[in-house]
């Protein structure tokens, strides 16, 4: 009886609190049934990431055939530091225009559906995590942005899945130019050494399976310079997941502007 008087009290007070501040799309703004979501037509737009993918890049793979896992020829050719790659979306039309909002314009609406969104695409990274690690962002960018968009992703999704997280133990000790424009050599060389694991970082992550989280993957190269932190810090595995994947030619940003 109990319960069933609470939960028709929640459910009051969630139709009073939509009479004076109805659901919208985070997008569009159009009036929806629920907060933090989008409505059909803007969901309809999205590009979601589905099989089948690269089991290593979490790249699109639509020629492929068969249950995989396949793994794609940028793979092969150029093998990442971290094992598997996963994102929710390809960075384009309205996802990339709510993670600019989110990051840029201290627009946090989308947060929850970001964290939806990542629960589904890296569910198989989750079955066997230890810890979540959120790419970090230099500390004069953390006073400048008040905010680190991957720890607000990383606790989010703590939250949802249940998986431990830990924002202190990955620090990003050096200031590195933005990467938007560099290639792909470039962007490797302007992250090389800009990360370490901080003394009682060292504890944390030893012998553990990582889920490095992010909101874009475009080359890989900040993931790459994270993991090999994390990896020669004595981690056991260090998988990726991001919001969104940058495919060649569709946009031109990175875990990029210095994060």
């Amino acid at each position: 009886m109990f319960q069933r008087i609470t939960s028709l009290a929640a459910s009051s007070l969630r139709y009073s609190a939509d009479l004076i501040l109805p659901a919208v799309c985070v997008s569009c703004a159009a009036l929806i049934t629920r907060h933090n979501l989008l409505c059909p037509k803007c969901w309809s737009s999205l590009h979601l990431i589905t099989p089948p993918l690269c089991n290593r890049l979490g790249i699109p793979l639509p020629g492929y055939e068969g249950e995989g896992p396949h793994i794609s020829v940028q793979a092969m050719a150029n093998p990442p530091v971290f094992s598997r790659a996963r994102a929710a979306a390809l960075y384009s039309g309205i996802m990339r225009r709510l993670i600019v909002r989110f990051k840029f314009e201290d627009k946090h609406e989308p947060l929850p559906l970001f964290v939806k969104l990542m629960r589904e695409a890296g569910r198989e990274l989750f079955a066997d995590a230890d810890l979540l690690v959120p790419v970090p962002l230099h500390r004069l960018r953390l006073l400048q942005r008040r905010f680190n968009q991957s720890a607000l992703l990383a606790k989010g999704l703590s939250r949802a899945t249940g998986v431990p997280v830990t924002v202190m133990a990955l620090q990003r000790t050096r200031r590195t130019a933005a990467q938007v424009g560099l290639s792909q050599e470039a962007r490797q060389e302007n992250v090389a050494r800009a990360f370490t694991i901080s003394r009682s970082g060292r504890k944390a992550v030893q012998g553990k399976k990582i889920v490095l989280i992010d909101d874009v993957i475009t080359t890989g190269a900040t993931a790459n310079a994270c993991a090999s932190a994390l990896l020669n810090a004595g981690a056991a595995r260090v998988d990726l997941l991001a919001i969104a994947l940058v495919a060649h030619g569709l946009a031109e940003f990175d875990e990029g502007q210095e994060h």
